[in-house]
């Protein structure tokens, strides 16, 4: 039994007759009496019967005719819920952001595409990298920004930010006036960190155990802009990305390029390699690559 068969007999039904149904669906008479008769021995019984002219169901055609009427309402009403999905007029994305990304790369997007898509809710989670791409992988969120490399194997991603983090220092300190600073040569300052949550929390750990120090780390935080206040208070040296440094106020702390090593700011987004990704999660991939990557920066 398919939905076609139940449409035709509720069509000869609507007529009393095979030949103006088959009209009104724009099909010949053999097809429509053909589909009838392929129902009827799948079922085993009949369903209509002929008295001279005039065409009545049976008792089994009856009971067919009142519920194929819920299962092709049913129907429709589904071809036109996926009609709205496939077509962007409805759906639900759940996106993870970073909180230094969030803020410098995804307003002015997340505006344009509610703007072109308003029939699609999304929902908003604030974590850092390691946390997002567990959720990614878990399926709590559809897809993530979060700090590159990930594992190839579990996710797909497209890369859309390659940059170098600066040391943020207070205007006053000995240093600030350089163009550049070694990272051994801030050994002695006390660094104020994003959270252990943070891929570059441990990212900047390494880089420093790389060159003979382990920071000595007086805050944690997971808001750039409150580690921003921090250093421009005095207490402390932070390590933040370009475009981040480019947004701080140059008259209340200075940003030096950072070097041996140069520790990279490398941004994704990025979902599950296999798992089913809806069509409104799809077309945020898509929108938000044709916005975010323009020769690989950002397309604000």
């Amino acid at each position: 039994m398919d939905i076609r068969q139940l449409e035709y007999v509720l069509e000869i039904i609507r007529h009393s007759s095979f030949t103006k149904a088959a009209e009104a669906l724009h099909i010949t008479q053999p097809t429509i009496s053909k589909a009838v008769k392929n129902l009827e021995e799948e079922l085993g019984v009949p369903l209509f019967v002929r008295s001279g002219k005039t065409l009545e169901l049976t008792d089994a055609g009856q009971l067919i005719a009142g519920q194929a009427q819920d299962v092709v309402r049913s129907f429709k009403h589904l071809e036109l819920q996926l009609g709205d999905l496939t077509n962007f007029k409805k759906g639900h994305i759940r996106i993870g952001l970073p909180p230094m990304a969030g803020a410098r790369f995804f307003p002015g997007i997340l505006s344009r595409f509610r703007d072109t898509y308003p029939g699609l809710t999304i929902q908003l989670e604030e974590d850092g990298s390691v946390k997002l791409a567990e959720k990614v992988e878990d399926g709590t969120l559809d897809v993530g920004v979060v700090l590159l490399p990930v594992d190839e194997g579990v996710f797909e991603s497209y890369s859309f930010v390659n940059e170098r983090l600066r040391a943020v220092l207070p205007p006053a300190h000995p240093l600030a006036s350089r163009k550049e600073v070694r990272l051994a040569e801030l050994q002695d300052e006390a660094f104020i960190l994003f959270r252990e949550d943070f891929a570059l929390h441990e990212r900047i750990i390494e880089a420093c155990d790389g060159v003979g120090f382990r920071p000595r780390i007086w805050y944690e935080s997971s808001q750039w802009d409150f580690i921003y206040e921090m250093v421009a208070a005095g207490m402390g040296v932070a390590l933040l990305p370009e475009s981040i440094c480019g947004m701080l106020d140059p008259n209340r702390v200075a940003t030096v390029t950072l070097t041996d090593p140069a520790i990279p700011w490398h941004l994704g987004m990025i979902w599950r390699k296999d798992r089913y990704l809806s069509f409104a999660a799809r077309e945020w991939v898509r929108f938000s690559k044709a916005h975010l990557t323009n020769q690989g920066r950002p397309s604000l």
